[in-house]
């Protein structure tokens, strides 16, 4: 997975989309190898980056790959699920998820309990760019659509759309953890 430059492209891209500042406290679910993770270390030097896997195998790569972050104490990456976040002392400034929101159960739940981790005016990125036989620009148009449509559902707004150009497509819904109209 890391040594595919469209993984190491779509993860700088989606980066990019949040603004990240140095102080800021950023999750990362679903790290996996910890390329985004490396690309926010980079970025972050008085705040904190976060990220979860589901799989021990991701984190240690993500845990090499991220050695200096973890030695200067920015880093800190964790095995956890979207289905069991585990608990945080602060809300984030940012939340990222990269090619893993549509392997989540329930995922208007799930972004809903991220809303609650993200302070108010927070940014979520939810980047998604499909896979396999049949994969197109199309598919990746409607799989972001869908996204920002569960994006608002959970309560963000306003909710954007990106387009990133690589074939097929990568799509970033952005959403601000605005206040809930009901």
């Amino acid at each position: 997975m890391a040594h595919r430059s469209s993984n190491r492209k779509r993860n700088e891209w989606a980066v990019s989309l949040l603004r990240i500042r140095p102080d800021d406290r950023v999750l990362e679910v679903g790290c996996g190898p910890g390329l985004a993770i490396r690309e926010l270390s980079r970025i972050v030097h008085a705040g904190y980056v976060c990220g979860i896997d589901h799989s021990e195998v991701m984190l240690r790569q993500a845990r090499s790959r991220n050695a200096d972050g973890l030695r200067r104490g920015i880093v800190d990456l964790r095995l956890a699920s979207v289905d069991a976040l585990p608990a945080f002392d602060a809300p984030f400034d940012r939340i990222l998820a990269v090619s893993t929101v549509l392997f989540w159960v329930q995922p208007d739940a799930r972004l809903a309990q991220l809303r609650q981790m993200l302070r108010p005016g927070g940014l979520i990125a939810v980047a998604h760019q499909p896979r396999g036989p049949g994969a197109t620009d199309e598919s990746s148009a409607a799989a972001g659509r869908e996204t920002a449509a569960a994006l608002e559902r959970a309560g963000f707004s306003p909710v954007r759309l990106e387009t990133l150009g690589l074939s097929p497509a990568v799509v970033c819904a952005i959403g601000v953890n605005g206040p809930r109209c009901e």
